[in-house]
C-alpha cells in the first residue's frame, strides 16, 4: 500500500474545494483512495462560527450533538453515531474562528467522488473524508472517516474459518477508519499544510453504493457499554 501526502496552500473558507483538488493532484489512477480533511470540506462548505464566550460555544457544541456531556477536558458528544469531544468543533487551523464538522459527509464525499470520476476518466475511486481522534486510555489522536464513497467500510469476516479451521462469529476490520489513521499520520496536526492523501494498493473492495450505516453499532449492543457504565458508578 503506497501513501501519498499532498502539500498545498492553505486553503481559504469558502473557496471551489473541487478546483483546490485539481490544482493538487494532478493524477489518480484507477482503484485509488483520495482521502480529504474534514476542515477543508467543512471550509468549502462555510461551517464556521464565532463564539463570543464560553456560553455561546456550549450552545454551539450542543446544537451539534445529539449527547453532551460536560468534562474537565472537554465535552464528550455523540454526533452521527460517533463519540468525540466538541461535535468535533475544532478552532485549531480556524485563523481565529471554530470549524465544524460538513454538514453530510457522506453527502460531500459522494460529490467529490462523482467529479473527479468525471474528471480523471475512473471508473474505480474511493473517497474519505478523515477527522482527528482520541481513544480512550490512549495518548494522541488518530484517524476516522466522517464520511466517504466507492468503496465498502467493512471488511466483514463471520463465517469464515480462522488458519485452524475455527469459525469466526463476531471478527470485522474498520477499512476506512483504518484508511483515515494512515492519512492522517501523514497529514500531520500542527502546520504541515498536507490536507489531501492519495492511497493506491490498498486492500480495500470498491462499490458504486455503500450502505451508510454498516459501522454503526447501537449503544445498547456496544462491547464497552458494561464498562462505562461501572466507571460512571464508582
Amino acid at each position: 500500500m503506497k501513501i501519498t501526502a499532498i502539500k498545498t496552500r492553505v486553503f481559504k473558507e469558502s473557496e471551489d474545494l473541487i478546483n483546490f483538488i485539481i490544482a493538487y493532484v494532478h493524477r489518480l489512477p484507477e482503484n485509488s483512495i483520495l482521502l480529504v480533511t474534514s476542515k477543508i470540506v467543512a471550509l468549502a462548505e462555510g461551517r464556521t462560527a464565532v463564539a463570543k464566550d464560553a456560553k455561546s460555544k456550549e450552545k454551539l457544541i450542543r446544537s451539534e450533538s445529539e449527547l453532551a456531556l460536560p468534562t474537565k477536558y472537554c465535552w464528550l458528544t455523540i454526533k452521527d453515531g460517533q463519540i468525540m469531544a466538541s461535535a468535533g468543533i475544532d478552532e485549531s487551523n480556524g485563523n481565529g474562528k471554530l470549524i465544524l464538522l460538513p454538514k453530510d459527509s457522506f453527502r460531500s464525499a459522494r460529490l467529490i467522488r462523482k467529479k473527479l470520476l468525471s474528471k480523471f476518466r475512473l471508473k474505480n475511486l474511493g473517497i474519505i473524508i478523515t477527522d482527528s481522534r482520541t481513544m480512550p486510555l490512549r495518548a494522541g489522536v488518530m484517524g476516522m472517516a466522517v464520511g466517504y464513497a466507492g468503496i465498502k467500510g467493512v471488511r466483514d469476516y463471520r463465517g469464515r474459518p480462522d488458519i485452524f479451521g475455527r469459525k469466526l462469529h463476531f471478527s470485522r476490520t474498520d477499512v476506512v477508519d483504518s484508511m483515515a489513521t494512515a492519512a492522517v499520520l501523514v497529514m500531520g496536526e500542527g502546520a504541515e499544510r498536507c490536507p489531501l492523501v492519495v492511497i493506491n494498493d490498498a486492500p480495500v473492495e470498491f462499490c458504486q453504493r455503500l450502505q451508510k450505516n454498516e459501522l454503526y453499532i447501537d449503544i445498547k449492543d456496544d462491547m464497552y457499554r458494561p464498562l462505562f457504565e461501572k466507571v460512571s458508578k464508582r
